[in-house]
Parts: structure tokens; C-alpha cells; sequence
């Protein structure tokens, strides 16, 4: 099985066992990836998912296969070829394949006919044989008014029956058609009639081949037929799949009973091989659609979460709206909240001058540096009231616009109300788009992630795998940042490897009881926290002025001894590190050790040794600080503004299968097509951009009338 796994992942057999022994012994991927990379020989976390994905899908085939043969072995139908089939299976599908004529049935046509003895008919048929006189001959025999056979036609209808399903129930015919059907069939939508097909006009007469159909056409089509707008169908070339069944059925063409064999495989097609193997293949593309859409989805919100913090400064954040105003709100650079309003500048109200008024005496109360603007409704009309404060205000302040999905939803949380008491909901969402320009990370982990809007079809997926995968994107993003233990909410806390959301707000409980934590050994003082839980959490939990420098970096502490002993051999102290990690590096450079033999004299393996001296030389290091800045504006364009072949720099907002939308500050968001994202051909944008980034934009077209805009990442 790891030999298997290894091959298909193309991975060392020994890196998939390690791996597994380690996920079976409870330990978390953040910590296997991080702290057992001698184990793993350095897999990241992708790798390791990957494997454990893997192993529990080998565990419950194998699980199936036993169950399976024990069913068809209590039939006392197992043949050693059977069993000698299902054994080698390595895919469900060949296991139920080869499971279905032995598999418990409702009471179908076959069955009935069974009953009334047609059986032995039936298996004339299916054999073949090279016998006088007519089918009608033979069936004669099966005629019996008390079991329902009424006539010769009638025993021969039974008889296909039977056939029917033997054919049907046939793994190898599975097999071929439904690759047959993956490789030449062609998926087709059309409009019922009479149903409002304006959301989905492309696919109202719509047809693409199965095999290059792409994964968001899939989902808009399978979101048209449960919404009951569209028909949808996979259509093949029907005689030639008969024909394939045929070539395995039909071996004598001489037999009197060829013509009542061809009528049986015909029925068996139309009626039990097509339908059932439609329902797969459908169900195949949206499987793969569901994947894509998810990996979309979760690489989008992995590079949102890592948006860099917008560090020291002081930010005024607006929940733009018309008929109830804009909530406003000041926070100050540790993300407290000072304080808030509401102003009402458009319409119906139109208080433009108070609103001004309002924001600049908070600029100058609290020394606001940035201005975090919500991209909702009247974002960009509250964006020109922003720019007229700038402009008129004798001092540096800047604005930025702010993803504001969810910020409702978290005005409503349970969370929001523990924060903020004493506010309505309506006067939250202000202080979390503020919080998300100044740590974007530990304030959107208070939202579900499926409410972030970085996703496309992200309803129509899978809700429990796609639940999954973001909950997989927030806790590595969580643990690659690493988390102030002393203030970081039960929020954020709950992501930390080996923490759960009830031993998180143990921590926060004890925080509030006890103060702050001195140390990580504290930390075992907490409900919850048993040894393993601690040797999972503790590398990723920083505990800044502890008394133990390391507790403060990513050194995990059963590898304090090793840093010691290493620190000891450069002849260096905690307080020189402190001031300077790099001189780490440096003594290793100048030194005659190599990195391996330094690591078998501190007792330790070559890649901990590594990691240890990436965190002692850069002990505060923040992942996110490597990715783009936010763009910070001091005035405001307009679609009116722009023109073709202007060039401008925008943020990337979300990326999709067609391109990405960028923010080049205007009310709409434009699109690189994937065609204009690079000069060569690229299949994934993804490979080229990432939510957050800041990149460099040519108008290409502008419809102020639908308000869409072209861009182009491709200068002539």
C-alpha cells in the first residue's frame, strides 16, 4: 500500500510510512511538516495531506473489498477468479463494478422473470448454443399460466430480461463504455421552456465535449438544471457503444438465438448501460469540478489571509451605505477600538459637508494615518468623500479600499458580541474592516471562510469537502504566521496545531484569570493541554518578552537543548541574537563546520538544525511581510477617468478559471482575461497571480453602460 501511494505521488516508499505512522499517532500536519522534516525528508504540507488523503482511501477500499467478498462468499458465488479480481482492484469503482451482479437488487424485470423460471431460457440465449429449429421452439416450454408466462413471446421477453441485466451487470462492459463515453461523449443544456434563462443565456443551446468541458461551465450548467432552467444530457454515438457491447457478447453469429441476444443487448444499453453510466460520468465531472473550484477557492483565501499587516498605524474603517449612512470607526495600532459614528453624506439624506466635518475631527483626535474603505454599496461614492477630506486636510492620511465580505456576517457573530457588547451590529463591521487592513489574518479567521468572497460557485460545491479544505487553508496559515499567545483571540488561537476551540478559550480564560503567560511551559497549566497537545502547539504559540528567548521564536522547545548547544559552539549569547540574528548565520559561514556536522554535535538532525538557525536569525520573522504591500491613495478616479490604453496599478481581488478581477480604483472591478494575463500560453491564472497582489494593468475597453472593464498584464 505505501509502496502504491509513493508510486502514484511519486514520493520515496519510506516518506509515505513515516508519514502515515505519524498521522496515526495523532500528530498534525502544521507540526509533522514543520518539526519532523528528518521523518518526512522535508514534505510540505500539501505532500503530507496528499497521503493522508491516500491512505484513507486505500484503508476503505480494502475495508469494501472484505465486506464485498464476504457478501458474494455467503452467496457461495466466489470463484477464485473473482476474488482474485477484486483483490488486485485499486479503485472503488472496479470493486463496485465487479460487485453489481452479486449485489442485493430491489425487485426488477430480471428478477420477475426469474421467478417464473425463465432462467434456463435465458442462459440458452446467453450461451449461444448451435441448435435446430426457431427460439420460439424452446420457449414453449416456458409457457405456465400460474406463474404469469402466457405465451411463447412472453417466456422470451422474460428471458431478455435476464439477459439484459447480465449484460449490464458485466464489469468489463461497464468498463468500456463508461470510458468510451468520458472520451467521446458530448454534454448538452438547453432552456425549458418557458424558464427565464437570463442568468444562464450561454447555455440555453449549449454543447462541448466531455473531455474538455471546463470545471466552472460544469457548475454553471449543474446550477441552471437545479435551479430547473436548464435540460442537461451526455449523448454519445449510441450504435457504436451497442456495437462494442455486441463484439463481447455476440461470439456466434450462426446461433437461432443471435437476434433475441442482439434485442437483449439493445435493451440493455438503452435501458439499464446508458442511463446508469450518464448518472457516473455526471457525476465524475462534477466531482472534478467541485475539486477545482475548491483549490481555486482555498489558494485565493490562503493569499488573502497572508496579506501583509498593515503594522503601527492608526485607521479609520468605514462601512460604506446609502439609506443608513456609513458606520465609521477608529482603531489603534494594537486593533482597539476607540471610537465610532455614523455619517449619512449620499443619498436620501446627502450630508456631505457634516460628514467631512465627522472624519476630519477623528484624523485629528486620534492622528489617523490610513483610511480602510469597505468595496460594498457606495464604496466609491464614500471614496470621492474620503479624497475631498485628503485633499483639504493639511497633513499625510491615505485611503485604501477594503474586501468587505462577511464583515456583516461577523457583525452578527456571537464572537462580534462577546468583542463589542455594548454596540449594535450594524456599528461592527466598521471596526473589522478597519482590523482587516491592520492584521487581515487574525480578524477574517473570525468568518467563516466560505463568507470571505474570494471563491466562484463556492455554494454550489460540495459544502462538507469545501468546509474542509478552507479550515485546512486557515489552520496553515495560522501556523506558518505563529501566534502571540498573549494576545490572540480564541479565534485565531483555535487554528494552532493540536488546539481545539475548547481548549483555545481555556487559554484565553486563563489569560484573563492568571495574565499573561510567562513562558511556554505555562502553557501545560491549561485545561486541555496534555503533553501531546503541547509538543503540537508549543513551536507555533510565541510568547514575546519571555524570559527563555526561544519561547519567542519558532524553535520548538524540545530543540532548546540543541539551540543552546549551538549558540554555545558559535560562541555567541541570547543577548547578542537578540540584537542581531543574523550574526547566527555569519559564525556559520566563517566557521569549518558543516551544517550536518554542527547538527550531530548539537544532537539533532540537519534539517531541525536548519530550521533552528532560520529562526534564531530572523527570530520575529513574519511570512506575510514577503508578500505585496496594499495600495495606499490620496485621490480618486472614476470610470469617466479612464481611457484605452491607460496604465494603471491595481490589487488583485479574486482569481477564476477565466482570468482575475482587479481593483484599479474605480466602482468596478476590470478583468484580465487569462488570454491577456501572459504572452505565452498559460492554463491556470493562478500560476501567474494571487489574491492581494499588486501588479500593473492596461485598459484594453471600457462599457460604461454595463459597467465592465477590459485589462490587460500584456504590454506590446
Amino acid at each position: 500500500m505505501f509502496m502504491y501511494i509513493a508510486e502514484e505521488l511519486n514520493l520515496q516508499t519510506h516518506q509515505v510510512r513515516n508519514t502515515v505512522e505519524l498521522l496515526d499517532a495523532d500528530n498534525t500536519v502544521p507540526f509533522i511538516a514543520r518539526y519532523r522534516k528528518e521523518m518526512t525528508g522535508s514534505l510540505d504540507e500539501e505532500n503530507i495531506r496528499a497521503i493522508g488523503e491516500r491512505i484513507r482511501y486505500m484503508r476503505h477500499l480494502e475495508e469494501r473489498k472484505q465486506t464485498v467478498l464476504k457478501s458474494i462468499r455467503e452467496q457461495g458465488k466466489l470463484t477464485p477468479e473473482l476474488e482474485e479480481k477484486i483483490t488486485a482492484a485499486t479503485r472503488l469503482q472496479e470493486v463496485e463494478d465487479l460487485y453489481l451482479p452479486y449485489k442485493p437488487k430491489k425487485r426488477t424485470r430480471a428478477i420477475i422473470a426469474k421467478e417464473k423460471g425463465l432462467e434456463p431460457l435465458a442462459r440458452l440465449i446467453l450461451e449461444q448454443e448451435i441448435v435446430e429449429g426457431d427460439p420460439m421452439d424452446f420457449a414453449v416450454e416456458y409457457i405456465n399460466e400460474e406463474k404469469g408466462v402466457h405465451s411463447a413471446e412472453e417466456a422470451l421477453a422474460g428471458a431478455r430480461d435476464i439477459v439484459a441485466e447480465v449484460v449490464a451487470d458485466d464489469a468489463e462492459i461497464r468498463k468500456i463504455i463508461r470510458e468510451e463515453t468520458l472520451k467521446t461523449g458530448m454534454l448538452y443544456s438547453e432552456a425549458r421552456q418557458g424558464a427565464d434563462v437570463a442568468e444562464f443565456e450561454m447555455y440555453k443551446e449549449f454543447s462541448e465535449p466531455v473531455k474538455k468541458i471546463p470545471p466552472h461551465r460544469i457548475l454553471a450548467i449543474n446550477r441552471g438544471e437545479r435551479e430547473n432552467v436548464l435540460r442537461v444530457s451526455v449523448e454519445v454515438a449510441e450504435t457504436e457503444m451497442v456495437a462494442k457491447i455486441r463484439g463481447v457478447h455476440i461470439t456466434n453469429e450462426k446461433s437461432i438465438f443471435t437476434e433475441e441476444l442482439q434485442k437483449a443487448v439493445n435493451d440493455a444499453y438503452h435501458r439499464l448501460i446508458a442511463p446508469a453510466i450518464e448518472r457516473e460520468v455526471r457525476k465524475l465531472l462534477t466531482e472534478r469540478a467541485d475539486e477545482h473550484a475548491i483549490l481555486i477557492f482555498a489558494r485565493n483565501l490562503r493569499a488573502l489571509l497572508l496579506t501583509p499587516p498593515l503594522k503601527d498605524k492608526t485607521i479609520l474603517g468605514i462601512d460604506p451605505g446609502f439609506r443608513t449612512g456609513c458606520k465609521v470607526a477608529v482603531i489603534d495600532a494594537t486593533g482597539k477600538y476607540l471610537e465610532g459614528d455614523t455619517i449619512f453624506p449620499h443619498e436620501p439624506q446627502k450630508q456631505w459637508d457634516e460628514a467631512k466635518e465627522l472624519i476630519e475631527e477623528l484624523v485629528e483626535d486620534y492622528n489617523v494615518d490610513v483610511v480602510a474603505i469597505g468595496n460594498g454599496t457606495a464604496s466609491r461614492e464614500t471614496e470621492k468623500l474620503v479624497s475631498e477630506v485628503i485633499e483639504e486636510m493639511e497633513r499625510e492620511l491615505y485611503y485604501t479600499m477594503v474586501n468587505e465580505a462577511g464583515a456583516s456576517v461577523y457583525s452578527a457573530s456571537p464572537v462580534a458580541k462577546k468583542e463589542f457588547p455594548e454596540l449594535e451590529a450594524s456599528l461592527r463591521g466598521n471596526i473589522s474592516i478597519a482590523r482587516r487592513l491592520m492584521d487581515p489574518l487574525s480578524e477574517l479567521v473570525k468568518i467563516d471562510p466560505k463568507s470571505i468572497g474570494v471563491g466562484l460557485y463556492q455554494h454550489d460545491v460540495d459544502q462538507t469537502r469545501l468546509a474542509e479544505a478552507l479550515d485546512q487553508v486557515v489552520e496553515s496559515c495560522v501556523n506558518a504566521v505563529g501566534v502571540d499567545v498573549n494576545t490572540a483571540s480564541s479565534s485565531l488561537l483555535q487554528y494552532v496545531a493540536g488546539v481545539n476551540s475548547r481548549t483555545a478559550g481555556n487559554i484565553v480564560k486563563y489569560r484573563e484569570e492568571h495574565g499573561k503567560f510567562s513562558s511556554r511551559e505555562d502553557l501545560k497549566k491549561v485545561s486541555g493541554i496534555g503533553e501531546n497537545a503541547f509538543l503540537q502547539a508549543a513551536g507555533f504559540l510565541r510568547i514575546p518578552g519571555s524570559k527563555t528567548f526561544f519561547d519567542s521564536t519558532a524553535v520548538h522547545p524540545e530543540s532548546y537543548q540543541a539551540a543552546s548547544k549551538l549558540l554555545a559552539s558559535l560562541q555567541l549569547d541570547i543577548a547578542e541574537v537578540k540584537k542581531n540574528g543574523a550574526l547566527v548565520g555569519a559564525k556559520i559561514k566563517s566557521g569549518k563546520k558543516s551544517t550536518a556536522e554542527l547538527a550531530e554535535m548539537c544532537g539533532c538532525g540537519k534539517e531541525t538544525l536548519e530550521d533552528i538557525i532560520e529562526s534564531l536569525e530572523k527570530p520575529n520573522r513574519d511570512p506575510r511581510d514577503q508578500m505585496p504591500k496594499p495600495i495606499l491613495r490620496s485621490d480618486v478616479l472614476s470610470m469617466d477617468d479612464l481611457t484605452e490604453g491607460m496604465v494603471l496599478k491595481g490589487t488583485v481581488r479574486n482569481v477564476v478559471d477565466f482570468g482575475a478581477f482587479v481593483d484599479i480604483g474605480v466602482k468596478q472591478d476590470g478583468l484580465v482575461h487569462l488570454s491577456r494575463m501572459a504572452k505565452k500560453f498559460i492554463k491556470n491564472p493562478l500560476d501567474v497571480v494571487s489574491v492581494g497582489d499588486v501588479v500593473e494593468v492596461k485598459v484594453i475597453s471600457i462599457d460604461k453602460e454595463r459597467g465592465r472593464i477590459s485589462l490587460s498584464m500584456v504590454f506590446d
